[in-house]
């Protein structure tokens, strides 16, 4: 698991940065309905998040953190991936989230990340010119892939998504896809994660690089997995800088004609 129940993004709110927020559902092209959460900017910039969760799916993190994207004029939408198999009923705390998360496929995924796309991008959802994902740790490799779904994203943020090996879905490892991403990457890892090497980190730069896709990839030297995370303290200043990586690679690839 990513982060603790009780775990919170570590940034600081923005009174009045956002404009309004709630639960929404969305439906893929299946027809597949499904929950969401959305956060409209109350001045936005033109950009749009998708946010992707960890493998407990919608939770109350990402929930803020696209409160958090809104407040920095990001008008954003976190998703959830089991619709499909668990409804959009809400669900208890001690949701058995694990064999649901087996039961993904990339296309069901897929189909459900261009639900979110197409809201975002429709004047409901703020009409985004520029459109990115984000993920942690499951949804990490997710954003990773999601540059190859062909859905012109401006680009794609993963947080300590594994690149290399077999997934717990069918899911491509992003260093076997690495020459389909259509948009620039942005990978943040931790230094003392011990399921994400420093030789997998730098398999995937050597193969973004020869399939010459624009990329940074970051790594804070101790921070463990799932560092970006307001109770540890301990790595604040790694989530201060993770955070600003972030906001300057959304500022820098975002349409402002």
């Amino acid at each position: 698991m990513c982060f603790d129940a009780d775990s919170v993004p570590p940034i600081k709110p923005i009174a009045g940065g956002a404009l309004d927020a709630g639960p929404l559902t969305l439906t893929a092209e299946d027809g597949t309905t499904f929950n969401a959460f959305r956060a409209r900017a109350a001045e936005p910039t033109g950009a749009g998040m998708i946010v992707l969760p960890d493998v407990r799916g919608l939770f109350p993190f990402y929930e803020e953190l696209a409160l958090r994207f809104a407040e920095q004029g990001v008008d954003s939408v976190a998703i959830d991936y089991f619709g499909r198999t668990a409804g959009t009923d809400r669900r208890p705390a001690d949701f058995e989230f694990m064999p649901h998360v087996s039961q993904t496929t990339f296309a069901g995924l897929s189909a459900d990340i261009a639900a979110a796309a197409a809201y975002l991008r429709s004047p409901e959802g703020g009409a985004v010119a520029s459109l990115f994902t984000v993920g942690f740790c499951f949804g990490g490799r997710l954003a990773f892939d999601s540059a190859t779904i062909g859905q012109g994203f401006a680009g794609v943020i993963g947080f300590y998504g594994p690149t290399v090996g077999t997934g717990r879905n069918d899911n491509p490892a992003p260093i076997d896809v690495a020459d389909k991403c259509g948009c620039p990457v942005l990978g943040i890892f931790g230094g003392a994660d011990a399921g994400i090497t420093p030789e997998a980190i730098a398999a995937y730069d050597e193969a973004l690089g020869r399939a010459g896709v624009e990329h940074r990839l970051v790594t804070y030297d101790g921070a463990p997995h799932s560092f970006f995370d307001r109770k540890a303290a301990d790595y604040a200043e790694a989530s201060d800088a993770a955070w600003s990586e972030v906001l300057a690679f959304v500022r820098q690839h975002t349409r402002t004609d």
